[in-house]
């Protein structure tokens, strides 16, 4: 079962997807809403959205491809509170990931911190059940401002480098009452990322990755996360400029999903109750690792099947500036 949020003249409201259509749900505006009341009511989130459903359907293409009233929101948000959704992900969890950073980096170093990085999740990254394993690459992303819907830009800042799309599957956490993380599903993300300015240097990995990013336009509920294939691809001028076959899930990474889980959530301030976290599993493919650098309205398009209709997003850049930001005193 598949979800979308949208955004309509009298307001929020969730659709479950039955293509072509969309049948919109009552008493929840929101995921967080629905997952909210799916704890408080002690029932499961399929339960939940079943017991919602109403006769209101929605003819779904106008809606994805923009000639709607009404339009799509990210898959999941915190809009009440978007200081309390935590943005957040996890590199070098599949082999392609770790050979476009090597590229970036192998000049610098005979064996890469990356390539040690990804080995040590091969060795180490796939403990038996109920133990802990080695720790993943994690990155912070920004708080729930940064993100951003199908169709929607994504910006490359007046002080950036560049801007590149990350084809990944991202999770999505709701933190119950009891401090216990609660998975309420997966969708289709486009992590997004500086990768000239994080060549210059490995050090600037951290802040190449505080970027805006998109996910959507739906939210898988009850999708396996073993073997995903998908397809990412650049459009320029309507027409594809590049394309690259992709594959993620656990069968195609070096940890497992509980493992990386548990070393996000192992911080006690990642268990806050109320907070919604949205944490990307790593890409293994992506056009700059082909040599490629995207343009003002390049459309980034990523697609995993399973996972619903392709995510779409255009890239905008904006002017560069070099003046700088002036703090004052109160």
């Amino acid at each position: 079962m598949r979800l979308v949020q949208l955004q309509g003249a009298a307001g929020r409201r969730v659709a479950i997807v039955e293509e072509p259509r969309l049948r919109l749900l009552d008493r929840c505006s929101s995921v967080y809403d629905l997952a909210a009341a799916a704890l408080s009511e002690n029932v499961t989130l399929l339960h939940a959205v079943e017991g919602r459903k109403t006769d209101e359907l929605l003819d779904y293409d106008p809606i994805y491809n923009g000639q709607s009233d009404w339009h799509l929101l990210p898959s999941a948000d915190f809009a009440e509170a978007p200081s309390r959704c935590l943005v957040t992900g996890t590199g070098l969890t599949h082999l392609a990931s770790v050979k476009n950073r090597d590229a970036m980096h192998a000049a610098a170093q005979t064996v890469t911190d990356s390539t040690r990085m990804y080995q040590s999740g091969v060795e180490g990254g796939k403990p038996a059940p109920g133990e802990a394993g080695v720790s993943p690459e994690w990155f912070y992303k920004g708080s729930g401002s940064v993100l951003r819907a199908h169709g929607e830009p994504l910006d490359v800042p007046s002080f950036a480098d560049d801007g590149g799309e990350e084809p990944e599957i991202a999770g999505v956490y709701l933190i119950d009452q009891q401090g216990t993380p609660r998975r309420i599903g997966f969708t289709i993300g486009n992590e997004f990322s500086d990768h000239v300015f994080e060549k210059k240097n490995y050090l600037y990995l951290a802040s190449s990755k505080l970027r805006t990013c998109s996910i959507g336009p739906e939210l898988s509920i009850d999708a396996k996360f073993g073997l995903i294939p998908g397809e990412v691809s650049v459009e320029r001028n309507g027409q594809k400029l590049w394309s690259s076959e992709i594959q993620t899930g656990e069968e195609n990474m070096c940890h497992s999903l509980a493992n990386i889980e548990h070393h996000h959530f192992k911080f006690d301030f990642h268990r806050q109750p109320g907070d919604l976290h949205i944490h990307f599993f790593g890409a293994g493919a992506f056009s700059f690792g082909a040599g490629i650098a995207l343009q003002e309205g390049d459309v980034m398009q990523v697609r995993f099947e399973n996972f619903g209709r392709p995510l779409r997003n255009p890239l905008h850049r904006a002017t560069p500036s070099t003046k700088a930001v002036a703090v004052q005193s109160i």
